[in-house]
């Protein structure tokens, strides 16, 4: 059974539901409930993310997101007290489309503007730079050295366990089936637990977050959408400097994983729903083009295969702060971008709910409303 009365109930125990947890306690909230439906923390989207970090993006709110965010994580072996493995190997990302070309330079841009000091490489240096490639087409490719991967578990299991020192009660194995409200007012949640009730309660159930917001009579616009990728065995013609590498035209990515290689590549066609299962026809694909840009993984072999979900929202943002559900609090949709962005956004909830607004990242902009108000902020920047 779950306790009967709670200050603050958040559904979801992935890095948002548990950052928000840990900044919250650490605000001298007490009476936290953290409820995860898995039998492990992490053990959703989080935990089947390719755990990449990152300064390149295209908006300055997710720029400023990042700046925040990264040496939160840089920081958070210090703070937290969990090791976290971040390996700053850098993000290089392939342009091989003269279309992309325009609006990469805007990006760099603004990214200089904000104090991001990404790289704008030409093919012949990325040529020079990672000569295992198979580069031939690559026109230019821009690169940040103090991006990287860091351990997703790692990163949660340090929040929630900050969290439980602090007082919060976290459990697993718990899934919220019901929101209660009295009056327009959040008054708790029903769980296969039992029932608690509760002044405000915390959706940050990922890409079940559209589900947990039907239950408070809320439609959220956020999709769930399976990615998936895989791993390698070692590869000891691999550079120890290899880095994040991206094929942006054709959503590639491979980045190191142990002493191999972790690589995936988003399908276009891919369609909507909760399936976490590998697509098998779809893995052959995406190693043909693997193999293609680079050749030295035609003699990997197969170490692991994971799929999992992003939760897409039309415009690639997240969703941020009250609802018209007096309450009932939003901290989803970050769209394949959220586990870099944890860290922050955790803080972030605790200023909009204990303070009326955040104040570390103005993320104002990203509201709930923003979508019947018709004020979409599109990132380019997706992979």
């Amino acid at each position: 059974m779950i306790p009967k009365t709670a200050s603050i109930i958040i559904i979801g125990g992935g890095v948002m539901g548990a950052s928000t947890a840990y900044h919250l306690a650490a605000r001298g909230v007490k009476d936290i409930l953290l409820l995860e439906k898995e039998e492990f923390f992490g053990a959703g989207a989080t935990g089947r993310c390719a755990g990449g970090v990152r300064y390149q993006f295209s908006t300055e709110v997710n720029i400023r997101l990042s700046l925040a965010s990264l040496p939160m994580l840089e920081r958070f072996e210090e703070e937290i007290g969990q090791a976290i493995s971040y390996r700053q190997v850098g993000y290089l990302m392939l342009l091989t489309d003269e279309n992309d070309l325009q609006t990469f330079r805007r990006n760099v841009e603004l990214q200089h503007s904000l104090g991001v000091m990404t790289e704008w490489l030409d093919g012949d240096e990325v040529r020079r730079r990672v000569p295992v490639l198979n580069a031939d087409d690559v026109i230019a490719a821009t690169n940040h050295p103090k991006e990287g991967v860091v351990d997703p578990n790692g990163v949660v299991m340090g929040y929630v366990g900050a969290a439980q020192r602090a007082g919060v009660k976290a459990l697993t194995g718990v899934a919220v089936t019901g929101i209660n409200l009295e009056g327009g007012k959040v008054a708790g949640a029903q769980t296969t637990a039992g029932t608690a009730s509760a002044p405000i309660v915390v959706n940050a159930a990922g890409p079940w977050a559209a589900v947990i917001g039907q239950m408070a009579g809320l439609p959220i616009p956020i999709t769930p959408l399976r990615r998936q990728w895989l791993t390698t065995t070692p590869l000891p013609d691999l550079s120890p400097d290899f880095p994040f590498v991206i094929d942006f035209a054709q959503s590639l990515y491979f980045h190191p994983e142990g002493e191999g290689l972790l690589t995936g590549m988003s399908n276009p066609n891919e369609r909507p729903g909760f399936n976490q299962n590998i697509d098998p026809d779809w893995e052959l694909i995406h190693m043909e083009a693997a193999i293609r840009r680079l050749p030295l993984l035609d003699y990997a072999g197969l170490a692991s295969r994971l799929a999992g979900l992003y939760e897409n929202t039309p415009d690639a943002h997240p969703i941020f702060g009250a609802t018209p559900v007096e309450g009932f609090y939003m901290v989803a949709g970050f769209s394949g971008h959220g586990f870099m962005h944890g860290p922050i956004s955790g803080k972030l909830m605790s200023e909009i709910i204990l303070d009326g607004k955040a104040a570390t990242v103005d993320v104002s902009m990203l509201d709930l409303a923003r979508f019947d108000e018709g004020r979409l902020i599109h990132e380019y920047n997706v992979i």
